[in-house]
């Protein structure tokens, strides 16, 4: 992996991840914990999942061409700027004027925060593969892999153990921190406006350009379509991901009732279960790329899924917080595995002209599933029973098993455009890209 940290670019792009990640899973943890306690509710939980779901799947269809068209350095540094911006005034509000603060700010900050997160994610992603050769994809993915969840997950342990003292204002605030640093970070990987250099126009996209600018953008989006509907083993692929992604992010909705309502852990142990986490997702890096070049990406996908879904189900009869901690621990570094060799699947399959596109589709598919499943876990948690909200994710996570083993023949590895990065100082080439 010293390679990848080699580069000078790579490096600032793993630091603002580490960085952003830890201001954002302080931010998470500390407002599940926030509206858990003010509510008492794990459908209010469901309902933020919702809240926030609902404006990214409005934004991720159309994200996905500006992705593949602009400076995927520059968006992200936007995006960073944004959300410091909206966690600031939230933060000011909760330390200055804690009695005005109401539920409905919490949920406004969540949905701006998580529209742009949704955006942020493949435009970083984007960025990782535009930056590292293609040989060291699985090594970048470790790597990012590390700092997201590194960050993350020992942010929301941290969450537990000081949010009685700071409160949300104050985590907050420390998010907001994170964010100015990690602007700073993308400020220093390069100079000047740089895009993915794209093949020259088919016919049918002249003649879209010609008919104006909305055109040429519906083209663009059906052209993203059209390259998942042509490619059976990359469908699988996004299948996979959508799954794992809807189950993983729902996940969160039943971790703080586990630790509320059956370890009797309180703030404490659910920030010692989002620890564990944490630190098997962390030392997942150390394990990850032997497992995937042994297994190749999709068997090592199934592995992590199957591990998942066992943990799933194990979690709500552990009784105690350090066996508890243990399962989480094994979940997590099954999670941090299981998303590198996805990512590593993903961009050995799709072609950096269109990663933005094909990505968004899968989030998109992702977030659906997020939205049916969050709610109804929420649901089934409040009114029936715990345990069977934690066996619905743990059914999703053995689809996933199941899709990640179907046989489906490998591809050829697209091939990329030369050169790879379109620098501004070509202004009449760069327009005609664009």
């Amino acid at each position: 992996m010293h390679k990848i940290l080699q580069h000078r670019p790579l490096r600032f792009v793993f630091l603002a991840n580490i960085i952003s990640m830890f201001g954002s899973g302080m931010n998470s943890a500390g407002v599940t914990w926030y509206i858990l306690q003010k509510t008492h509710s794990e459908m209010s939980l469901g309902w933020l999942l919702v809240l926030t779901t609902l404006p990214a799947m409005a934004v991720l269809p159309f994200s996905g061409v500006l992705i593949d068209r602009e400076d995927r350095r520059h968006i992200v540094m936007l995006l960073d700027a944004g959300r410091a911006l909206m966690i600031l005034m939230v933060a000011l509000l909760a330390i200055f004027h804690p009695t005005s603060l109401q539920l409905w700010h919490v949920y406004a900050m969540n949905i701006v925060v998580a529209t742009g997160f949704w955006m942020f994610w493949p435009s970083i992603t984007a960025l990782i593969q535009e930056l590292t050769p293609q040989a060291e994809f699985i090594h970048s993915n470790t790597l990012l892999m590390a700092g997201v969840q590194g960050g993350w997950l020992m942010a929301g342990a941290l969450v537990g153990f000081i949010y009685n003292h700071v409160g949300l204002g104050g985590v907050l605030l420390i998010d907001c921190a994170t964010y100015v640093i990690s602007f700073l970070c993308y400020l220093a990987v390069r100079s000047g406006r740089q895009v993915v250099a794209r093949p020259a126009l088919s016919a049918e996209a002249a003649a879209a350009k010609a008919e104006g600018a909305l055109a040429h953008f519906v083209h663009e989006m059906r052209e993203g379509v059209r390259s998942i509907q042509a490619n059976r083993y990359l469908r699988f692929v996004g299948i996979t991901w959508a799954l794992f992604l809807g189950a993983m992010l729902t996940q969160q909705v039943i971790t703080a009732p586990l630790s509320d309502r059956i370890l009797h852990g309180g703030a404490v142990g659910y920030g010692w279960m989002n620890g564990g986490w944490g630190v098997g997702a962390f030392l997942s890096t150390l394990y990850t790329p032997w497992l995937v070049r042994r297994m190749q990406p999709r068997l090592a996908v199934a592995v992590c899924m199957a591990a998942m879904a066992l943990g799933m189900i194990l979690a709500p009869y552990t009784l105690v917080i350090p066996i508890a901690v243990l399962v989480y621990f094994a979940v997590g570094s099954a999670r941090g595995a299981g998303g590198v060799a996805l990512s590593s699947a993903l961009m050995e399959t799709v072609a950096p002209h269109f990663m933005g596109r094909v990505q968004n589709t899968f989030y998109f598919a992702g977030l659906l599933m997020q939205l049916v499943l969050g709610i109804s876990v929420g649901y089934v948690a409040h009114s029936y029973s715990l345990t069977a909200a934690f066996a619905m994710v743990a059914a999703v996570f053995a689809i996933s098993f199941v899709t990640s083993i179907w046989p489906v023949e490998r591809p050829a590895l697209p091939e990329s455009p030369v050169p790879t990065i379109a620098p501004a100082a070509e202004p009449a080439a760069e327009e005609a890209r664009v």
